[in-house]
């Protein structure tokens, strides 16, 4: 046997030992490159078959075919094995536990708006549902909101086609800032007695901040009938707090204006954080505002066909994000919306 058989030989065995050792697609790639890359201990022996005397070629030949027969099958074999196992360490074993599915629940302003929903209809009131995008006559004008109002401005409010049509015309429409319109379409479509909530989405141009958003949830309510007074209101909105925040919530009017009440009230609600004592969540006051009230204004009944001698009502707009916040004390409407699982989980 010559030297050079020797040492092809003796490269078989020490590669088949370390091939045996690999673990890895990197150290796979390193032992292949140190023994049958181009640099590699294999090519350089195969490079001195020119030195070989002619009556020893052949057999040197068969050796060194066979050399590289045997390297090259064990690193086939044990890219196999690698990839075998690779495959049976991500294969399904059906011995473990199954994993429970997160199964989600609804949002926070949807828990609400159906909490409050199912209050009012605890009281006699039905659901109405209006369209998203309006006319100005059914978000402004019926509501005898004036054409010089603020709320009216382009800067408030989502209009269309503005380069077409005037924003005070009638037939313009809008993304409606208020669910007050299904008030106005309920009150077109059918007489008196009516007794309503409007549950649903607001627009409005402003800019989002801890109180506000362009995009927002309100319900209102509308109770149309003989003799309706504000007492009337004060109790349903006494009631609706007490069953949405604890039994010892109170509520207070305060006198304001909107021109589709008259007269028109703030309502506050006891804070359920400290019972009335004064704390960060009510600014110290004892009370936190829920929404505008007020009795019905007779030109809204006249708008719509009604005979205000004849009949009287009252009116009621809430924001579903405020009640949520007062409801889970949570200091920013933004949170709710910024879709961050663990904070939605809590609720």
């Amino acid at each position: 046997m010559t030297e050079l058989e020797q040492q092809l030989l003796a490269v078989q065995d020490q590669a088949l030992a370390e091939i045996q050792t690999i673990n890895d697609e990197q150290s796979f790639e390193a032992v292949r490159a140190k023994y049958i890359g181009r640099k590699g201990s294999l090519p350089a022996l195969m490079s001195k078959l020119g030195t070989v005397p002619p009556e020893e070629k052949p057999a040197v030949g068969k050796t060194l075919n066979a050399v590289k027969n045997a390297i090259q099958k064990a690193f086939d074999d044990r890219a196999d094995q690698l990839k075998q196992k690779k495959e049976e360490k991500n294969a399904l074993d059906l011995s473990l536990p199954g994993r429970k599915p997160e199964i989600g629940h609804k949002h926070p302003v949807f828990l609400v708006m159906d909490a409050a929903v199912a209050i009012f209809r605890r009281m006699g009131f039905i659901v109405a549902d209006g369209p998203d995008i309006d006319t100005v006559w059914d978000n402004f004008d019926a509501l005898n909101a004036p054409m010089d109002h603020p709320s009216r401005s382009p800067e408030d409010q989502f209009y269309f086609n503005l380069d077409k049509c005037d924003y005070l015309d009638k037939n313009t429409i809008l993304l409606r800032s208020q669910t007050s319109d299904v008030q106005i379409r309920t009150m077109m479509s059918q007489k008196p007695p009516i007794r309503i909530i409007c549950p649903g989405r607001c627009y409005r141009r402003d800019t989002p901040d801890a109180t506000h958003g362009m995009s927002f949830h309100q319900i209102e309510g509308l109770y149309v009938d003989e003799h309706v007074s504000l007492a009337d209101l004060k109790g349903v909105l006494a009631s609706f707090a007490r069953d949405m925040f604890g039994d010892k919530t109170k509520i207070r009017f305060r006198p304001h204006h909107f021109p589709f009440t008259e007269p028109s009230v703030e309502a506050d609600a006891s804070c359920m954080v400290c019972g009335g004592a004064g704390c960060r969540v009510c600014k110290g006051s004892g009370w936190i505002e829920i929404g505008g009230a007020g009795i019905v204004n007779p030109a809204v009944f006249q708008n719509v066909g009604y005979d205000p001698e004849a009949v009287s009502g009252f009116a009621f707009g809430l924001g579903i994000e405020r009640l949520a916040m007062i409801r889970y004390g949570i200091n920013d409407l933004r949170l709710l919306y910024d879709n961050d699982v663990r904070f939605l989980q809590q609720f």
